[in-house]
């Protein structure tokens, strides 16, 4: 796990993050993340992320579980364990589609749930940093990362001329680790405080 630098600016008020957002991309910054309390549309285009792919993800958990249906069940009553049904063939396809489709729609959406668990990091046992609590409540945090060549000073003048109310730099634990999420976090923190801006 490795601790990072951040300059994190807190907006509050919406309409002042969306351009200060684009803003930020036009002036080539690493943009971390963007942190909101409600979902806003067309944020995540904005910050030039791409399309989500949990719909690929679903088309091949679904194919996974109508073969593991069709697999299994030609495996227990054609190959293991042959009956005769009143006749009816032992590979009987069209009897067996209920069944397959309960499996296909059990595997697409039970993996679904836990990629999106995986990609977004979240799970009772998964702890994260915050750059700032209130990010769930009333304010927006733009968290920007830096680099060896980042002007720290620079970036920070940069933020509040895009309408940050608040800008501090800040080290974080960005990465996910296991552990319950009240426990103390200062060891992954370096020594150096958030230094706010006024």
């Amino acid at each position: 796990m490795g601790v990072k630098k951040f300059v994190v600016g807190n907006f509050y008020d919406e309409a002042i993050l969306f351009p200060a957002v684009k803003k930020v991309r036009r002036a080539g910054y690493k943009i971390h993340d963007v942190y909101t309390p409600h979902p806003i549309h067309g944020l995540d285009h904005a910050m030039g992320l791409r399309d989500t792919s949990l719909h690929t993800a679903g088309f091949i958990y679904g194919i996974i579980g109508t073969a593991t249906a069709v697999g299994f069940i030609t495996w227990a009553l054609a190959v293991d364990w042959p009956l005769n049904f009143g006749g009816k063939p032992f590979f009987s396809l069209p009897a067996w589609i209920p069944i397959a489709f309960e499996l296909t729609v059990l595997f697409a959406s039970v993996g679904m749930v836990l990629t999106f668990c995986y990609l977004c990091q979240l799970a009772p046992f998964v702890k994260k940093d915050h750059f700032n609590p209130r990010s769930t409540d009333d304010t927006f945090v733009m968290a920007l990362e830096c680099s060896d060549k980042t002007n720290d000073t620079e970036l920070i003048s940069f933020l509040q001329e895009a309408g940050a109310a608040d800008v501090q730099i800040m080290h974080k634990e960005t990465d996910w680790w296991w552990g319950r999420y009240g426990k103390e976090t200062k060891r992954f923190e370096k020594q150096i405080p958030a230094q706010p801006v006024h």
